[in-house]
């Protein structure tokens, strides 16, 4: 985000009228907005001057319809519950949601949500905008909670207990085991404050269900740029329905707005299908789940790819598969395969989806002068015999931290017979001299089975070197990070956050690539993380040989921690995207040569 001076202080005041007010993002209390509001309040006034109607005549583009309790609410809602005597720091995150639960909310508070639930009767998102949240030099990305609820109970009662409830997790989620373990140590527990946002959910209904068409992530620069894109031509990831299939990992689109006709550098068919979107995220606007106030995904539902082609909505996002001419055609119109590839609006330009993108990123980075990471969601109408009309909702920006260190990583130097680890695909620029301890996951014991437990066994491990100050690498199996555990670890950021340089490897029948755009991404840039890529068919990669000769400290069926007499030097050359790391001695030695 911009500096702290460039975002408002206030917002208009929340006049009980959510849809129908005079302003479309309003303000509950006196206090401050968070980072996440105070982005989304500058980026409404940078739409209103650079996004003109005339530019994309048949888009909406807008911050969808907020208001923002400030974060004076959230000390009032503390002090009077006397929440902050309880002991948060040894308490799982269970029982700090019952207790946030029943806690009762300031009595000036919910006057003003008994108002908003009466008129209000179709999806919220409830967000987190905390004061560390989203800032420049400590954007807590995904840390705290969003919940989102179906908000069409027929009395208001339910609607403003539903609404009552959330809000009261996302408080609660200021002080879960993520939240704590996430906290850079700059940042001491008494900064942080939450503000909340509650926001419209951009989305149409379908039956049961409401989601949006396109959900996307965007950003202006891009570590993983494939030939013949370049890192500043940046990198987009699209998903059908809510967001919460790019942030949490889930398989997505990827492609550079600089060529979005080209695909993701599938090996085949094949790999594309099995690399395609089969199920997507929706607000669950049918039978009510069973109650679970302390659940982030109370009131969502995960349906497979069919139900959204019942639906009606992969028209425009879908391609088939053609097996008896092994091609892949834009479009529905036919029975198959469904790849979600987007090929009608990025190959054949049926709606102007990568101008739209592109517009905003060099909208957003020109204002922020930074590079940029933005949200976003549309819906998509094509009443018979009229042409098409969509809405874009404008969801987040937050700035990126690219380093500007010069290192140097020649080619030549990735074959080095005494590299611990080498890749020309590596996320983050610079030097780390200070890492003595490796994690691994042991690939003789690695399956797709495994990974919980391998999440589970690495917290324990991460909380151990964190309590003892000591940065590790880690290197493991498919995608950190992913939703999905057949894709890799389902690990939180706060279950590796120790960790100062990471590896990605993949294994015979496991050709991934990586996701983009998450949150779990941007945490990685933000605390300048190097992230390394390794393909197991590639001439250099990791050796596991040095690896297994190293003196253990800990060991589990799954995972080996070693300890080095010397530090690791890891180096990164983020122009080229060419990293190695390198035993200590041979450091030392290179030293003495120069």
């Amino acid at each position: 985000m911009p500096g702290s001076n460039s975002l408002p202080a206030q917002l208009p005041v929340f006049d009980r009228k959510f849809w129908d007010g005079t302003f479309r993002c309003t303000q509950i209390g006196t206090g401050l907005l968070g980072g996440k509001a105070g982005g989304l309040a500058f980026i409404k006034d940078l739409l209103a001057q650079q996004m003109k109607p005339a530019l994309f005549p048949a888009v909406e583009i807008s911050v969808p319809t907020m208001a923002v309790i400030a974060t004076d609410c959230f000390d009032q809602f503390i002090a009077q519950n006397r929440l902050a005597e309880l002991p948060l720091r040894e308490m799982p995150d269970a029982r700090i949601a019952r207790a946030f639960q029943t806690a009762g909310l300031p009595v000036e508070l919910l006057g003003d949500l008994r108002a908003l639930t009466l008129q209000v009767n179709t999806p919220l998102a409830v967000r987190s905008s905390s004061l560390l949240e989203d800032s420049l030099g400590r954007p807590f990305a995904g840390v705290y909670a969003t919940k989102m609820i179906p908000n069409n109970q027929p009395d208001a009662d339910s609607r403003f207990q539903r609404l009552v409830e959330a809000i009261k997790f996302v408080y609660a989620s200021t002080y879960f085991r993520e939240a704590r373990d996430y906290n850079p140590s700059g940042a001491a527990a008494s900064d942080e404050k939450m503000a909340v946002i509650i926001q419209e959910v951009v989305g149409l209904r379908h039956g049961d269900r409401f989601y949006p068409d396109v959900a996307g992530v965007a950003r202006s620069y891009n570590y993983y740029a494939s030939e013949p894109a370049r890192p500043q031509d940046g990198v987009v990831s699209l998903a059908l329905g809510l967001g919460k299939t790019i942030v949490d990992g889930g398989l997505a689109w990827t492609f550079s707005p600089a060529y979005p006709r080209k695909p993701p550098p599938f090996a085949s068919v094949e790999e594309m299908l099995e690399g395609t979107q089969t199920e997507f995220w929706a607000v669950n606007m049918g039978k009510p789940p069973a109650y679970d106030p302390a659940s982030e995904a109370e009131y969502l539902v995960r349906s497979p790819l069919c139900v959204a082609e019942r639906d009606g909505t992969l028209d425009m996002l879908a391609s088939t598969y053609y097996p008896d001419r092994d091609r892949v055609v834009p479009g529905t119109a036919s029975p198959g395969p469904r790849i979600l590839n987007f090929a009608p609006m990025l190959v054949q330009r049926q709606f102007p989806l990568n101008d739209l993108i592109s517009r905003l990123l060099a909208a957003a980075e020109n204002s922020v002068h930074a590079p940029v990471e933005i949200e976003f969601a549309i819906t998509l109408r094509a009443a018979p015999g009229e042409p098409l009309r969509a809405r874009l909702g404008f969801l987040q920006v937050r700035s990126l931290i690219v380093s500007d260190e010069v290192v140097e990583v020649p080619p030549q130097e990735l074959s080095r017979a005494r590299a611990v680890v080498a890749s020309d695909r590596v996320l983050g620029n610079g030097t780390a001299h200070d890492i003595r301890d490796i994690v691994f996951v042991r690939p003789e014991k690695f399956s797709p089975l495994a990974t919980p437990a391998i999440a589970k066994q690495l917290e324990a491990i991460n909380r151990a070197l964190r309590n003892e100050h000591r940065p590790f690498l880690l290197i493991g199996f498919g995608r950190w990070g992913s939703s999905h555990p057949s894709l890799g670890v389902p690990v939180e950021w706060s279950q590796i956050s120790g960790a100062r340089a990471i590896v990605e490897a993949t294994l015979p029948g496991m050709g991934l690539e990586l996701s983009q755009g998450s949150h779990f991404f941007h945490n990685l840039s933000s605390f300048r993380t190097s992230y390394f890529m390794v393909r197991h068919e590639e001439p250099w990669g990791i050796n596991w040989d040095w690896l297994n000769r190293q003196p253990v400290v800990r060991e589990t069926d799954l995972i080996r921690h070693v300890r080095l007499a010397t530090p690791l030097s890891v180096r990164v050359d983020g122009r080229t995207r060419r990293g190695i790391i390198l035993p200590g001695r041979e450091r030392c030695r290179e030293e003495g040569e120069r």
